[in-house]
């Protein structure tokens, strides 16, 4: 029979704390391990966000200073071979990085705001945030962008809706001028085709802007300066973001707006992105496949019964006409 008894005498305290009620299992497509990776500590530091800041600005710069060689030479801007001849003569005349400052200081500038859009609406609101984590890259533009941590769960949707509005917004606020300013300054002619050749899209800013700073030189026949186009990639990134999807900050503005019922429209423009891969721009297969991983629905902050008010609705309204005015179904394609 054992140790165990056959009559257990009555506890009164099994009342107050009965046992836990079974829980079903996890779905498969919902599992995730035990095991999370957890980032060292110094990754957290200033130096070394500084650091990151600065290997973005330098590989903005060499992006930069081809790009500068382009437009001098009526070639395509984002035709982007870089050649080693050209990093030789970076290497031994570190002075022609110089060339790259027009586009690597506008488009770090865009990324900057909307950065710290979000990370002073924060702090303003005492969420523990780290600084910006700027992403180097050998990519199109030299970088993946910058992206800020908030470190505990927001309380309400009015914060949510704040922290996730102050960004794209302020981006957009430096982008606009920029853009502004090269359009004005660019020259109009037609560039040197070259073979696979990248074309940016004209998104409704850039086609606005340009009506009315250079009436009469029509849109592809504008050739935009370095800083036309950092202007034109921060507006981009603007769209991406204002995206009404999944933690994206569109997606926080939705659930902060819908609350209960951004499920159905996040699920609804998420599988709109699947015909505008196949007919627009592939890349939007991509970012399918990144919100189907983080997960296309919204999660819930601590208290959502709070109500946003009138203000926050127009303000919501701004950040859709942002959204309208920057979005691209084909951002890039090639010729």
């Amino acid at each position: 029979m054992g140790d165990r008894l056959a009559n257990p005498r009555f506890d009164p305290a099994a009342l107050l704390d009965p046992p836990p009620l079974p829980s079903a299992p996890r779905p498969w497509w919902r599992w995730r391990p035990v095991w999370r990776f957890r980032a060292p500590a110094w990754t957290s530091s200033f130096p070394f966000h500084l650091a990151l800041l600065g290997a973005t600005v330098l590989t903005t710069l060499i992006v930069g200073a081809q790009m500068a060689e382009n437009y001098a030479a009526h070639r395509p801007a984002f035709d982007l071979d870089l050649s080693w001849s050209l990093l030789r003569s970076l290497a031994k005349h570190p002075s022609l990085l110089l060339r790259g400052l027009p586009f690597s200081g506008t488009l770090l500038g865009i990324l900057l705001a909307h950065e710290l859009g979000h990370y002073l609406t924060a702090r303003a609101y005492g969420l523990r945030v780290s600084y910006p984590y700027f992403i180097p890259a050998p990519t199109l533009i030299g970088t993946l962008g910058a992206f800020i941590r908030i470190r505990e769960p927001i309380p309400t949707r009015r914060t949510l809706f704040d922290v996730a509005a102050a960004g794209p917004i302020a981006g957009f606020v430096v982008a606009v001028p920029a853009l502004s300013f090269a359009i004005v300054h660019s020259r109009a002619g037609t560039v040197t085709p070259s073979p696979d050749m990248i074309i940016p899209g004209h998104p409704l800013a850039l086609t606005a802007l340009a009506h009315w700073l250079r009436p009469g030189v029509p849109l592809a026949q504008l050739m935009l300066t370095p800083t036309g186009c950092a202007a034109l990639v921060g507006l981009f990134a603007t769209a991406l973001n204002l995206l009404p999807i999944s933690q994206l900050d569109g997606g926080h503005i939705l659930y902060a707006v819908l609350e209960g019922r951004h499920g159905l429209v996040g699920r609804v423009l998420w599988v709109t992105l699947l015909p505008l891969g196949y007919f627009c721009w592939a890349g939007w297969f991509f970012w399918a496949v990144m919100i189907a991983f983080i997960g296309v629905r919204h999660p819930p902050v601590m208290y959502p019964t709070d109500e946003l008010g009138r203000m926050r609705l127009v303000v919501a309204s701004i950040a859709l006409v942002i959204f309208a005015l920057c979005f691209m179904p084909t951002p890039f394609s090639v010729r």
